[in-house]
């Protein structure tokens, strides 16, 4: 099973897209919405949703994926669920650069500093990053130098914030998702 959770824009046809090139791994791939509106509340309702569907699922080897804001949250509700990740342009710092487009970014901030202390330490090699040289969003080199001593990071030399072309990294996903 792969969990799937999209960026901010949850309407983009390329949500669908992705969903359908990560089916290439498992069939059973979930796209898991949220409000993107509401940080606190999103984080309760997807730790609670990503519990039902591992509950549900019978994948002794589940994986969370998600884009720019989804990467955020499928990094800390993976680690929650005990599970591995796969982020994609990860938006690290929300509480900076969401500011006007949702209603209280400073909750990110509070939600960081309630996660459990150094998780990304506890969650060493559980996450592959892949980073696209050419994020028009956010500044992957900041991302990388805040990540690259806990996970791997891939690099992608053709696609932009949105990640519209996952399919070249889609071997080296699966083979991470089926690590013992």
């Amino acid at each position: 099973m792969i969990i799937y959770l999209h960026g901010f824009d949850s309407t983009s046809p390329g949500n669908h897209e992705k969903v359908l090139q990560l089916q290439f791994i498992d069939p059973d791939v979930r796209l898991l919405s949220y409000s993107t509106l509401h940080p606190k509340h999103d984080m309760q309702y997807l730790l609670n949703e990503a519990d039902k569907m591992l509950r549900s699922g019978g994948d002794e080897r589940p994986l969370i994926c998600g884009v720019g804001l989804g990467g955020f949250w499928a990094e800390r509700i993976g680690f929650l669920c005990d599970i591995r990740q796969a982020i994609f342009n990860p938006n690290l710092w929300p509480e900076e650069n969401m500011a006007g487009k949702i209603n209280r970014p400073e909750e990110y901030v509070d939600i960081a500093t309630k996660c459990v202390s150094n998780f990304r330490q506890k969650n060493r090699d559980r996450c592959l990053v892949i980073l696209s040289r050419e994020d028009e969003a956010l500044d992957s080199q900041r991302t990388a130098a805040a990540l690259h001593s806990f996970y791997e990071i891939v690099w992608d030399d053709e696609q932009g914030h949105k990640f519209k072309n996952i399919s070249p990294h889609l071997q080296r996903i699966k083979a991470f998702k089926t690590l013992g």
